[in-house]
C-alpha cells in the first residue's frame, strides 16, 4: 500500500475527506435552494474529481477551454457548457465536437461574435446553443442587463440560425468581500441582472429557458434563487485560502495541499528551506491584498494540523521559505528538522493544481492513490 511517507515531493495532495463534504456541502445547498448545479471543472481539470460532482447529484459541466471540454467528454459527460467567449478560430474544434455528439453550449456577448458563430454555421450548415453572458458587476466580460445590444444580439443569433438557450453571469467581484451581508448582496445583485436580462428577451418575444449565475461565494451565499434555473461553482470542490478570507470555508475544509520537503536552513534569518517553490505552489498571491497574507501558503504538518503563525512566506522556482509571520524563529532548524514533510495550502487552488501533472488522492485509510490532470487549451 502506497502512503504518504513513500511520495515524492513536491506532489499536489487532495485530502478526499474534505473534498467530498465539500461536494455534499455545496449540492445539499443547491437542492434545498431548488435549483440545477453545475459545476466549474477548471479547478482540478481531473475526471475523477468531477465524477464524485456527478455522483453528488451535479447536472452537467462548466469548462474554460477547449481542451476541458473534449476531456471530459471522452470520459463520459456530454451536456457541457464552455463559459468563455468563442473565439472564431475556435469554431471547428466547437463543431467537431458537437458532431461527436456533445452537447456544447457557448457563449458571447457582442454582435460581432455573434455575427461570426451565424457565418459559420452558414458555412457549414451548423447550429450551436448559444447563451448571452451578462455583466452582473462590471467584473469582467458580459453586457448589462438593460443594454441595448441585449436584444440585437439574441435577434441576430436567432435570424442567423443559432439556437438562443439562456443568458448567464459570474459574479466574480464576490472575492473582494470578507461579511456575510456583503456576499449575500453581492448574491443577489447577481441573481438580479441575470433574472432582469432573462425578462427582458422574454418580453421582446425571444426564448431564454436557461439562466445560470454563479461563484463558490455567491453559491454560498444566496438567500434565494428565484428565477434562476442553475448555479456554477468550482473552487469549492477545494477551497483556498483566498475563499478562507472572504469567509466561505475554514482552513480544515481546504481539500488542496502542496505535500514538500525541508532541504535546507538558514537559521539567522528563521527560515527552513523546502522544495516546493513557486512552480509547485504557482505565483499567485491572492491573499496579499485580503485582510490576512499567507505569504505563498499557510504551513500545515504533514498529517494536515494548521501550524498558526508559519507560512511559506518566499518563492523561488524550486525553493519555498517557510519562516514565522510574527518574529524571527532562532529555533527553527529545530522546529523543522531536515527531511520533515509538511503540507502547503495554496493561495488558489485552480493555479496551483496547475502546476503539477497528477494528484495524490489521500483516502480515508490513509493510502495514497494517483489520478491524473491535464494542462492546456
Amino acid at each position: 500500500m502506497t502512503s504518504l511517507h513513500s511520495v515524492e515531493t513536491p506532489a499536489a495532495l487532495i485530502d478526499v475527506q474534505r473534498m467530498q463534504r465539500n461536494i455534499e456541502r455545496m449540492q445539499t445547498r443547491m437542492d434545498h435552494l431548488g435549483v440545477r448545479f453545475r459545476p466549474h471543472v477548471k479547478t482540478a481539470k481531473c475526471p475523477d474529481v468531477t465524477r464524485a460532482q456527478v455522483a453528488a447529484g451535479a447536472r452537467g459541466i462548466t469548462v474554460s477551454t477547449l481542451k476541458e471540454a473534449e476531456q471530459f467528454f471522452a470520459a463520459g459527460i456530454t451536456d457541457i457548457l464552455y463559459a468563455v467567449g468563442i473565439a472564431p478560430d475556435k469554431l471547428p474544434r466547437a463543431l467537431a465536437l458537437c458532431q461527436r455528439g456533445c452537447d456544447l453550449t457557448l457563449i458571447v456577448d457582442n454582435i460581432d461574435a455573434a455575427h461570426a458563430l451565424n457565418d459559420f454555421g452558414k458555412a457549414h450548415g451548423a447550429t450551436f446553443e448559444v447563451w448571452i453572458e451578462i455583466d452582473s458587476d462590471g467584473h469582467r466580460a458580459g453586457i448589462k442587463p438593460e443594454d441595448d445590444a441585449l436584444p440585437e444580439i439574441a435577434h441576430a443569433l436567432q435570424k442567423g440560425g443559432m439556437t438562443l438557450g439562456g443568458v448567464m453571469t459570474h459574479a466574480g467581484s464576490s472575492y473582494d468581500h470578507s461579511t456575510p451581508d456583503a456576499l449575500r448582496q453581492i448574491a443577489e445583485q447577481e441573481r438580479a441582472a441575470a433574472v432582469r436580462a432573462a425578462q427582458r428577451l422574454r418580453e421582446a418575444g425571444l426564448p431564454c429557458p436557461a439562466v445560470s449565475v454563479g461563484s463558490t461565494p455567491t453559491a454560498l451565499s444566496a438567500e434565494h434563487l428565484e428565477g434562476v434555473t442553475e448555479v456554477r461553482a468550482g473552487v469549492y470542490v477545494f477551497f483556498d485560502l483566498v475563499m478562507h478570507n472572504v469567509g466561505v470555508c475554514t482552513l480544515d475544509d481546504i481539500a488542496l495541499s502542496v505535500l514538500t520537503t525541508v532541504i535546507g536552513h538558514q537559521q539567522e534569518k528563521g527560515w527552513a528551506i523546502v522544495d516546493a517553490g513557486w512552480m509547485a505552489m504557482s505565483r499567485d498571491r491572492g491573499t496579499q491584498k485580503q485582510t490576512h497574507d499567507f505569504g505563498f501558503g499557510q504551513v500545515c504538518t504533514d498529517s494536515g494540523t494548521v501550524l498558526e503563525g508559519y507560512v511559506l512566506s518566499g518563492a523561488n522556482q524550486e525553493h519555498g521559505i517557510v519562516s514565522c509571520r510574527v518574529d524571527v524563529d532562532h529555533d527553527i532548524r529545530q522546529r523543522f528538522p531536515i527531511g520533515t514533510r509538511l503540507r502547503i495550502l495554496p493561495n488558489h487552488a485552480c493555479a496551483t493544481g496547475a502546476q503539477h501533472p497528477e494528484y495524490k488522492v489521500l483516502l480515508s485509510d490513509d493510502s495514497i492513490e494517483t489520478r491524473p490532470r491535464f494542462y492546456g487549451w
